[in-house]
């Protein structure tokens, strides 16, 4: 996969597989520019990455359109264009689901859809501006597919990041830019940590549904991304591709032992 050379904007790259997806770009010769809303956490991250040459952060709320606009400027100002956009930021919250209130549905599917669109919108523009052609990688979820009522909020923003790439995907074909999808499993991050492993129950019950027996890394998410953004996946477009160690295929459980 030939990479180099590329700008890409990655959106809540402090942690997690943002900063994975950084990690795998600069590996392959990408000029990053990595965002979050914390800005404390995006700063550590950047000093830890290091590559100043190749490297830039920017704070950025991505339910604020006008932050979103400021995170793509940036890329173009400081690399002279932008060739992939990761939409990446994303929360979940797990809650009862008669107990989810008007701010925690705002706050859910503000981050993680309309962040996106905005994302989807401000990455197309600049593409559009400096002649066509690029990639937009939006992250979804198996929740997306799956309904997990404690976690119905991101679900259903999830399930929004499908059709938002699709949709996006026939609008921007005209203009060569290809809008894809990943929609990782289960993968060891810190917002699966507090969010979804939050009991010994909870951790089970995933690993007991995951033919591979086991979390993914965020890396193994990252190399899916760096594939989609690259050439050798130049004919997909409009398709949410899913790392999720056969969660999505499995109709019945599987037996877990204590260090699964």
């Amino acid at each position: 996969m030939t990479l180099s050379g590329k700008v890409a904007a990655i959106t809540g790259a402090a942690r997690g597989i943002g900063r994975a997806c950084a990690e795998r770009f600069l590996q392959d010769g990408v000029k990053v520019v990595i965002s979050d809303v914390d800005g404390e956490a995006l700063a550590k991250t950047a000093s830890e990455l290091g590559r100043p040459n190749e490297l830039r952060a920017v704070v950025a709320d991505v339910a604020r359109r006008a932050d979103v606009d400021h995170l793509v400027a940036s890329a173009a100002r400081e690399f002279g264009r932008l060739d992939i956009m990761v939409n990446n930021a994303g929360v979940a919250r797990n809650r009862d689901f008669l107990e989810i209130s008007e701010q925690e549905f705002d706050e859910i599917i503000g981050i993680n859809l309309k962040g996106a669109f905005f994302g989807v919108q401000a990455a197309a523009r600049q593409m559009i501006a400096q002649g066509g052609g690029g990639v937009i990688i939006n992250m979804s979820s198996v929740n997306a597919l799956l309904a997990i009522p404690s976690l119905a909020t991101y679900a259903m923003s999830k399930g929004g990041m499908k059709q938002l790439t699709s949709v996006a995907a026939v609008a921007l074909a005209p203009h060569g830019i290809r809008v894809v999808a990943v929609g990782p499993g289960t993968i060891l991050t810190e917002m699966v940590a507090s969010a979804i492993f939050s009991s010994e129950d909870a951790r089970r019950s995933v690993l007991s549904r995951t033919p591979a027996r086991r979390c993914g890394e965020r890396s193994e998410v990252a190399s899916v991304v760096a594939f989609l953004a690259s050439e050798d996946a130049s004919y997909i477009t409009g398709q949410t591709i899913y790392p999720d160690g056969g969660r999505l295929v499995l109709n019945y459980t599987v037996p877990v032992n204590e260090q699964g």
